[in-house]
């Protein structure tokens, strides 16, 4: 590869500029073109180097990350990973990625520079996947806090099931589907996000406090409720079963490489003809098999539009592997999404 992927490291700490640094540059395709110490300093560099992607701390003097993320994305727009210690703090994972980051890493054990390699395959594969994205289609969700849940129904067994499949870059696009959609429908919803275990937790803490549903994790032999949007990572494997008195649970298992299928098909057992299967932005081809379960058993499917995908790929394959009943923009997916679950 003659074209290098040109990166910009943006961290105030000496030793951790020069480690991400070493690690991203021990890979023939990345070249570090420069550093800088704050984000005031990073936009200024942003506008004078002109890198594919930066790698972004949270935590920094004069402009932290968020109000970096904030200037970057009017001023300078370009591909952002972030890569910081702070991921248990629910407010800045969330905000990160509404924002529209690509991506939110943790760093390993905190700041250790010693211990950032653990993840050095994760950060290299970011940066490459980061330069590829529609950037266009990046953009921040606008959220209104103590929106409240309204029409929230009392927990009982929900009568259909809204499996949604994802993968890079799919939070911002899961945070702005989850704020529209109504709640008091007669489902219950599940999705795999491309997040970092770690970080999902405060992640989902932050969303409960804007979106109409009811957010919560998914875990091993928790049963679904009505009105719950459940969330996990992709890198575990969730089907969806029955405990042993009959209700809807979820089952976790060990990781696979097709996450969404293994959901989707599982679904598509345990809920039938009221299974809605939806497909966001992602790459890969993830999802389509489980499609066509879906379809089988009497169910529908809903892909977002190539058009208005981050990346087109997940929805792209199903598409044209004619697994998709309903193809809707991002802005028309929550009335799509209402307008199939079965009253």
């Amino acid at each position: 590869m003659d074209k290098k992927y040109k990166v910009l490291v943006v961290d105030d700490a000496t030793f951790m500029t020069k480690a991400i640094s070493d690690l991203l540059e021990s890979d023939a395709e990345i070249e570090v073109i420069g550093v800088a110490r704050n984000g005031l300093e990073g936009l200024k560099k942003i506008k004078e180097l002109h890198p594919d992607v930066i790698t972004l701390d949270i935590d920094m003097p004069v402009m932290d990350g968020l109000q970096a993320i904030r200037h970057i994305m009017i001023e300078a727009p370009v591909p952002i990973v972030v890569l910081s210690s702070l991921f248990s703090d629910g407010s800045i994972t969330f905000e990160a990625l509404r924002l529209g980051v690509v991506d939110f890493v943790a760093k390993p054990s905190g700041a250790i520079s010693s211990d950032i390699h653990v993840a050095k395959q994760q950060i290299v594969d970011r940066i490459k996947l980061a330069t590829a994205v529609n950037f266009q289609n990046i953009r921040r969700v606008r959220v209104k806090r103590g929106q409240g849940r309204a029409g929230h129904l009392n927990a009982s067994t929900p009568s259909s099931l809204v499996v949604i499949g994802t993968s890079l870059t799919g939070p911002n696009s899961f945070i702005r589907l989850m704020t529209r959609l109504e709640s008091g429908l007669h489902a219950a919803a599940v999705i795999l996000l491309e997040i970092s275990p770690k970080i999902l937790p405060a992640f989902v803490e932050k969303f409960n406090e804007f979106a109409s549903w009811k957010i919560a994790i998914a875990e091993d032999g928790k049963v679904l409720e009505q009105g719950v949007c459940y969330i996990q990572s992709n890198m575990l494997s969730v089907t969806v079963d029955f405990s042993e008195y009959g209700e809807p649970c979820f089952k976790m298992g060990e990781p696979t490489d097709n996450p969404l299928n293994t959901l989707f098909i599982s679904a598509a057992e345990a809920f039938r003809e009221r299974t809605v299967g939806v497909l966001l932005t992602g790459y890969g081809d993830d999802g389509s098999e489980g499609f066509a379960r879906i379809q089988e058993r009497g169910g529908k499917t809903i892909a977002q539009s190539v058009e208005s995908c981050v990346y087109p790929n997940l929805t792209d394959s199903a598409i044209k592997r004619k697994r998709v009943d309903m193809i809707a923009d991002e802005s028309n997916l929550a009335e799509a999404i209402a307008s199939l679950i079965k009253r």
